[in-house]
Protein backbone atom coordinates (compact mmCIF):
# COMPACT_ATOMS: atom_id res chain seq x y z
CA UNK A 1 0.00 0.00 0.00
CA UNK A 2 1.48 3.15 -0.80
CA UNK A 3 1.62 6.16 1.77
CA UNK A 4 -0.28 8.46 0.19
CA UNK A 5 -4.49 7.89 -1.34
CA UNK A 6 -5.16 5.53 1.66
CA UNK A 7 -2.50 6.12 3.99
CA UNK A 8 -4.22 8.41 6.67
CA UNK A 9 -7.88 6.52 6.18
CA UNK A 10 -9.40 4.31 9.14
CA UNK A 11 -9.46 0.66 8.82
CA UNK A 12 -12.15 -1.69 10.93
CA UNK A 13 -10.95 -4.72 11.69
CA UNK A 14 -13.39 -7.50 13.24
CA UNK A 15 -11.81 -10.28 15.47
CA UNK A 16 -8.91 -7.54 16.21
CA UNK A 17 -7.04 -9.55 18.71
CA UNK A 18 -7.30 -13.17 17.00
CA UNK A 19 -4.22 -14.61 15.58
CA UNK A 20 -4.44 -13.15 12.21
CA UNK A 21 -6.83 -10.00 13.68
CA UNK A 22 -3.74 -9.04 15.65
CA UNK A 23 -1.26 -9.14 12.19
CA UNK A 24 -3.97 -7.41 10.26
CA UNK A 25 -4.03 -4.93 12.43
CA UNK A 26 -0.29 -4.45 12.99
CA UNK A 27 -0.15 -4.40 9.16
CA UNK A 28 -2.72 -1.76 8.60
CA UNK A 29 -1.29 0.55 11.58
CA UNK A 30 2.57 0.10 9.81
CA UNK A 31 1.22 1.84 6.78
CA UNK A 32 0.27 4.40 8.47
CA UNK A 33 -3.51 3.75 8.57
CA UNK A 34 -5.79 4.60 12.09
CA UNK A 35 -6.99 0.90 13.01
CA UNK A 36 -10.67 0.72 15.21
CA UNK A 37 -10.78 -3.03 15.74
CA UNK A 38 -13.17 -5.40 17.92
CA UNK A 39 -12.74 -8.37 20.42
CA UNK A 40 -14.98 -10.84 22.09
CA UNK A 41 -14.44 -11.18 25.46
CA UNK A 42 -10.15 -10.59 26.27
CA UNK A 43 -10.45 -6.94 27.17
CA UNK A 44 -6.42 -6.62 28.56
CA UNK A 45 -5.43 -8.28 24.97
CA UNK A 46 -7.31 -5.42 23.47
CA UNK A 47 -5.60 -2.81 25.40
CA UNK A 48 -2.42 -4.13 24.83
CA UNK A 49 -2.70 -4.22 21.11
CA UNK A 50 -4.19 -0.55 21.02
CA UNK A 51 -1.13 0.55 23.11
CA UNK A 52 1.23 -1.54 20.29
CA UNK A 53 -0.27 0.12 17.75
CA UNK A 54 0.27 3.81 18.35
CA UNK A 55 -2.11 4.42 21.47
CA UNK A 56 -5.37 6.09 21.03
CA UNK A 57 -4.40 8.29 17.98
CA UNK A 58 -3.83 5.20 15.79
CA UNK A 59 -6.20 2.77 17.59
CA UNK A 60 -9.54 2.90 18.95
CA UNK A 61 -11.38 -0.61 20.04
CA UNK A 62 -14.71 -1.79 21.45
CA UNK A 63 -16.16 -5.16 22.13
CA UNK A 64 -18.37 -6.80 19.89
CA UNK A 65 -20.04 -10.18 18.98
CA UNK A 66 -20.78 -11.38 15.58
CA UNK A 67 -23.36 -13.18 17.36
CA UNK A 68 -25.04 -9.53 18.35
CA UNK A 69 -26.04 -7.18 15.89
CA UNK A 70 -26.80 -4.31 18.12
CA UNK A 71 -22.96 -4.82 18.97
CA UNK A 72 -21.64 -4.37 15.81
CA UNK A 73 -23.73 -1.40 14.87
CA UNK A 74 -23.04 0.44 18.29
CA UNK A 75 -18.95 -0.39 16.80
CA UNK A 76 -18.91 0.96 13.60
CA UNK A 77 -20.99 3.77 15.17
CA UNK A 78 -17.80 4.29 17.20
CA UNK A 79 -15.31 4.00 14.75
CA UNK A 80 -17.04 6.31 11.99
CA UNK A 81 -17.56 9.23 15.35
CA UNK A 82 -13.88 8.80 15.54
CA UNK A 83 -12.64 9.12 12.06
CA UNK A 84 -15.34 9.22 9.44
CA UNK A 85 -16.76 6.32 7.47
CA UNK A 86 -13.77 3.68 7.11
CA UNK A 87 -12.14 3.26 4.25
CA UNK A 88 -11.65 -0.47 4.67
CA UNK A 89 -13.95 -3.23 6.52
CA UNK A 90 -12.11 -6.30 7.29
CA UNK A 91 -14.10 -9.12 8.45
CA UNK A 92 -11.21 -11.42 10.34
CA UNK A 93 -13.25 -12.99 13.03
CA UNK A 94 -14.48 -16.81 13.41
CA UNK A 95 -14.86 -19.26 15.57
CA UNK A 96 -12.97 -22.27 17.08
CA UNK A 97 -14.53 -25.41 14.99
CA UNK A 98 -14.96 -29.21 15.70
CA UNK A 99 -13.90 -30.95 12.78
CA UNK A 100 -17.10 -34.00 12.49
CA UNK A 101 -18.16 -35.60 10.02
CA UNK A 102 -21.26 -34.03 8.10
CA UNK A 103 -22.97 -37.35 9.35
CA UNK A 104 -22.35 -36.28 12.74
CA UNK A 105 -23.03 -32.49 13.00
CA UNK A 106 -26.15 -31.68 14.59
CA UNK A 107 -28.81 -28.81 13.72
CA UNK A 108 -27.19 -27.12 16.49
CA UNK A 109 -23.69 -26.97 15.13
CA UNK A 110 -24.58 -25.30 12.19
CA UNK A 111 -26.42 -22.91 13.89
CA UNK A 112 -23.53 -21.67 15.89
CA UNK A 113 -21.03 -21.86 13.36
CA UNK A 114 -23.35 -20.00 11.21
CA UNK A 115 -24.36 -17.44 12.90
CA UNK A 116 -21.26 -16.33 14.16
CA UNK A 117 -19.52 -16.58 10.44
CA UNK A 118 -21.88 -15.77 7.65
CA UNK A 119 -24.33 -14.29 9.76
CA UNK A 120 -21.92 -11.90 11.70
CA UNK A 121 -20.51 -10.99 8.27
CA UNK A 122 -24.00 -9.93 7.18
CA UNK A 123 -24.56 -8.16 10.31
CA UNK A 124 -21.77 -6.40 9.77
CA UNK A 125 -22.32 -5.70 6.32
CA UNK A 126 -24.91 -3.93 6.81
CA UNK A 127 -24.20 -2.27 9.94
CA UNK A 128 -21.04 -0.13 7.67
CA UNK A 129 -22.79 -0.47 4.03
CA UNK A 130 -24.58 2.78 4.52
CA UNK A 131 -21.96 4.76 5.42
CA UNK A 132 -19.92 3.36 2.68
CA UNK A 133 -22.59 4.23 0.34
CA UNK A 134 -22.49 7.96 1.71
CA UNK A 135 -19.16 8.19 1.60
CA UNK A 136 -19.40 7.18 -2.61
CA UNK A 137 -16.48 4.62 -1.66
CA UNK A 138 -16.19 1.54 0.54
CA UNK A 139 -14.09 -1.61 0.64
CA UNK A 140 -14.64 -5.13 2.25
CA UNK A 141 -12.05 -8.03 3.00
CA UNK A 142 -12.99 -11.59 4.13
CA UNK A 143 -11.06 -13.79 5.44
CA UNK A 144 -12.01 -17.23 4.80
CA UNK A 145 -10.97 -20.52 3.61
CA UNK A 146 -9.12 -22.90 1.27
CA UNK A 147 -11.46 -25.68 2.57
CA UNK A 148 -14.39 -23.99 0.16
CA UNK A 149 -11.96 -25.38 -3.05
CA UNK A 150 -9.72 -28.30 -1.33
CA UNK A 151 -12.02 -29.28 1.29
CA UNK A 152 -10.57 -31.76 3.30
CA UNK A 153 -12.66 -34.38 5.16
CA UNK A 154 -14.55 -32.94 8.44
CA UNK A 155 -14.22 -29.72 7.65
CA UNK A 156 -17.57 -28.83 6.70
CA UNK A 157 -18.47 -26.47 9.65
CA UNK A 158 -15.56 -24.42 8.24
CA UNK A 159 -15.75 -24.30 4.88
CA UNK A 160 -19.82 -24.17 4.18
CA UNK A 161 -20.30 -20.70 6.56
CA UNK A 162 -16.75 -19.44 4.11
CA UNK A 163 -17.86 -20.58 1.32
CA UNK A 164 -21.23 -18.74 2.07
CA UNK A 165 -18.89 -15.46 2.89
CA UNK A 166 -17.04 -15.73 -0.51
CA UNK A 167 -20.35 -15.48 -2.19
CA UNK A 168 -21.76 -12.78 0.12
CA UNK A 169 -18.46 -10.82 -1.13
CA UNK A 170 -19.29 -11.38 -4.61
CA UNK A 171 -23.23 -10.43 -4.38
CA UNK A 172 -21.32 -6.93 -2.45
CA UNK A 173 -19.02 -6.19 -5.25
CA UNK A 174 -21.73 -6.85 -8.32
CA UNK A 175 -24.35 -4.69 -6.59
CA UNK A 176 -22.32 -1.79 -4.91
CA UNK A 177 -19.60 -1.66 -7.38
CA UNK A 178 -22.01 1.30 -8.61
CA UNK A 179 -21.38 3.41 -5.33
CA UNK A 180 -17.64 2.91 -5.28
CA UNK A 181 -17.87 0.18 -2.82
CA UNK A 182 -15.54 -3.21 -3.84
CA UNK A 183 -14.98 -6.67 -1.73
CA UNK A 184 -13.17 -9.20 -1.85
CA UNK A 185 -11.42 -12.30 0.24
CA UNK A 186 -8.59 -13.72 0.93
CA UNK A 187 -8.52 -17.45 1.66
CA UNK A 188 -5.39 -18.74 4.09
CA UNK A 189 -4.21 -22.05 3.60
CA UNK A 190 -2.43 -23.78 6.24
CA UNK A 191 -1.09 -21.60 8.69
CA UNK A 192 1.12 -21.51 11.33
CA UNK A 193 -0.89 -19.38 13.69
CA UNK A 194 -4.21 -18.94 14.03
CA UNK A 195 -7.09 -20.68 15.19
CA UNK A 196 -7.02 -23.12 11.89
CA UNK A 197 -3.36 -23.48 13.46
CA UNK A 198 -4.09 -24.28 17.20
CA UNK A 199 -6.64 -26.80 16.22
CA UNK A 200 -5.18 -28.61 13.67
CA UNK A 201 -1.83 -29.05 15.90
CA UNK A 202 -4.52 -30.07 18.66
CA UNK A 203 -6.15 -32.61 15.86
CA UNK A 204 -3.53 -34.01 14.64
CA UNK A 205 -0.63 -35.58 15.10
CA UNK A 206 3.33 -34.12 14.50
CA UNK A 207 3.41 -36.84 11.51
CA UNK A 208 0.70 -35.80 9.40
CA UNK A 209 1.19 -31.90 10.44
CA UNK A 210 4.46 -33.15 8.55
CA UNK A 211 2.99 -34.71 5.83
CA UNK A 212 0.93 -31.71 4.77
CA UNK A 213 3.44 -29.45 5.28
CA UNK A 214 4.99 -31.31 2.31
CA UNK A 215 1.92 -30.70 0.19
CA UNK A 216 2.59 -27.11 0.15
CA UNK A 217 4.61 -26.35 -2.79
CA UNK A 218 6.98 -23.83 -1.13
CA UNK A 219 7.41 -26.50 1.76
CA UNK A 220 6.76 -24.19 4.50
CA UNK A 221 3.61 -22.55 6.50
CA UNK A 222 2.51 -19.71 5.75
CA UNK A 223 2.80 -16.58 8.68
CA UNK A 224 -0.24 -14.54 9.95
CA UNK A 225 1.89 -11.38 8.45
CA UNK A 226 2.28 -13.16 4.80
CA UNK A 227 -1.80 -13.16 5.06
CA UNK A 228 -1.59 -9.72 6.79
CA UNK A 229 -0.12 -8.35 3.17
CA UNK A 230 -2.43 -9.53 1.18
CA UNK A 231 -4.79 -8.24 3.14
CA UNK A 232 -3.17 -4.81 2.98
CA UNK A 233 -3.02 -4.81 -0.90
CA UNK A 234 -6.64 -5.64 -1.09
CA UNK A 235 -7.84 -3.03 1.42
CA UNK A 236 -5.45 -0.40 -0.64
CA UNK A 237 -5.34 1.54 -3.67
CA UNK A 238 -2.93 -1.11 -5.52
CA UNK A 239 -6.03 -3.40 -5.81
CA UNK A 240 -8.91 -0.50 -6.62
CA UNK A 241 -9.26 -2.35 -9.87
CA UNK A 242 -10.13 -5.46 -8.02
CA UNK A 243 -13.46 -6.85 -7.09
CA UNK A 244 -15.08 -9.80 -6.53
CA UNK A 245 -12.22 -12.04 -6.42
CA UNK A 246 -10.87 -14.87 -3.88
CA UNK A 247 -6.87 -14.40 -2.96
CA UNK A 248 -6.08 -17.95 -1.94
CA UNK A 249 -2.62 -17.13 0.19
CA UNK A 250 -1.69 -21.06 0.26
CA UNK A 251 1.92 -21.30 -0.61
CA UNK A 252 1.08 -23.10 -3.58
CA UNK A 253 -1.52 -26.03 -1.73
CA UNK A 254 -3.67 -26.17 -4.41
CA UNK A 255 -1.15 -27.65 -7.11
Amino acid sequence: MTETGTSTQSVFVTGGTGGLGRAICTGMAQRGHPVFFTYRSNADAAQALAAELGGPEMAQYAQADTTDAGSITAAVAAATAWRGAPHSAIFASGAHIAQPFVSQITETDWQSVLDIELMGLTRFVSAILPGFRAAGRGNFVCITSIATVSYPPGDALSAVPKAGMEMLARAIAREEGRYGIRANCVAPGLMDSGLGAEFIRELYTPDIWETQRKRIALRRFGSAEELADVVAFLAGDESRYVTGQTIYADGGFRL
